[in-house]
């Protein structure tokens, strides 16, 4: 399969995922600005219209979008490795986290934060509208490992999403302690360091070849 990714993108939680399941995957960067994939050029919009990452290409051909429904597809592939739920109840919780991830921390809070070209005001409404997340998030991490009873696709989610607080200064995980020794554990997670450290190397390339260009 073809994981389309840009670093440091939500998309580095399906290489978390397949580096987790130790599956054999080959990784196309997509410029965030040119909207080419690196290796050989091709015009990413021919590939996904809406040109976001991560984009999956599957054995037969397929293409699939969504970072929800791309981490379902790999859980459900890699099932054996123990990324995936193990019960229906489960498999529920799952999905109730992947879209609480994707909505109330991805798109409501973050993605805002990290908009650059945003007034202060809409920073300043985000954080007072979109921080209880966070209090949420934190009292349901007590005593907690993962968020379900083992490491599934949305740890993986999870991580990419609250490493962006490196980027939003807004954002200091001290007051949600539950949530920074969360982050702090799983980053030593193999899997995770190996797809933080091999993305942040890209990210700085990226980010030097913009500043050349």
């Amino acid at each position: 399969m073809d994981l389309y990714f840009s670093p440091l993108a939500c998309s580095m939680a399906t290489r978390i995922a397949l580096y987790e399941a130790g599956a054999d995957a080959t990784f196309l960067e997509v410029d965030p600005k040119t909207k080419h994939v690196r290796q050989d050029n091709a015009d990413f919009f021919a590939i996904n219209p809406l040109g976001l990452v991560p984009t999956l290409r599957t054995d037969d051909g397929e293409i699939l979008t969504e970072n929800a429904a791309i981490l379902q597809y790999v859980a459900n592939r890699f099932s054996d490795t123990g990324i995936s739920a193990s019960s229906e109840r489960e498999r529920t919780r799952l999905h109730q986290w992947l879209c609480f991830i994707g909505t109330e921390l991805h798109k409501a809070l973050f993605i805002n934060l990290l908009d650059s070209k945003a007034p202060a005001e809409v920073h300043a409404y985000t954080l007072k509208k979109s921080l209880s997340r966070l209090d949420y998030l934190n009292t349901y991490l007590e005593g907690r490992e993962f968020l379900l009873d083992h490491f599934t696709v949305a740890d993986a989610y999870l991580v990419t999403v609250l490493n962006w607080s490196r980027a939003t200064p807004q954002i200091d995980f001290a007051n949600w302690p539950n949530v920074k020794d969360y982050l702090s554990r799983l980053r030593k997670r193999p899997s995770i360091t190996r797809a933080l450290t091999e993305e942040a190397a890209l990210f700085q390339a990226e980010q030097e070849r913009h500043k050349a260009a």
